[in-house]
């Protein structure tokens, strides 16, 4: 399992893949946000650089996270249930480890609508599991996918910490917006997933 962390010869179609991803679903929230409220939504301020750099320093802290992950749940959950449905259990249990940080001050989800939040990270999940299966189980490219997600994620802004509760619906119209269209790409990803099993 370990050595699919340098399973790097995949192809640069998925490296485009695994950096942009993020990047396409925040500027069709952008345009989406504009059609629907009637303005551009609220840009971050991040230089392209220093997201890039973000993604070089914390692909290697991800490796922890997506061994457990991509590494050892997604591929046992796919033997018994296939990709579709394995990536949409995975993102479940996923979201569902990260509740904590929903109620540490400073950290980036303090107080937002963790519901929204994790239909958001089930769509995730997916493009994931999508992309690992399309890849040979290759962890270093989602690694590198779940490195560009965190790094890009706030070229338009979502998360506003909800007047509600962490548990309520309450949340932004960008966060809403990109929830739909995270779950666009989702769906696809679901219609089209590959059915094969990939050696442990």
């Amino acid at each position: 399992m370990l050595a699919k962390i340098f399973l790097a010869d995949v192809g640069a179609r998925w490296y485009i893949f695994a950096i942009t991803y993020m990047v396409a679903i925040k500027l069709a929230v952008a345009v989406l946000f504009r059609i629907v409220i009637g303005q551009w939504p609220r840009f971050g301020t991040e230089s392209i650089m220093l997201m890039l750099g973000g993604m070089l320093a914390s692909t290697p802290v991800q490796a922890g996270e997506e061994i457990g992950w991509r590494g050892f749940a997604l591929p046992r959950l796919a033997a018994r249930m296939g990709f579709a449905r394995a990536s949409l259990l995975l993102g479940i249990v996923w979201a569902g480890w990260h509740i904590p940080q929903f109620f540490l001050a400073g950290v980036d989800t303090y107080r937002q609508s963790f519901p929204i939040w994790a239909i958001e990270v089930v769509a995730i999940s997916v493009a994931l599991a999508w992309l690992y299966s399309h890849t040979n189980g290759s962890l270093l490219l989602v690694m590198v996918m779940h490195s560009a997600i965190n790094n890009t994620k706030d070229i338009v802004p979502a998360g506003d910490p909800s007047p509600s509760g962490v548990m309520s619906l309450h949340a932004s119209a960008a966060m809403y917006l990109t929830a739909i269209c995270l779950w666009g790409a989702a769906t696809y990803f679901l219609i089209r997933m590959p059915r094969r099993k990939l050696s442990l």
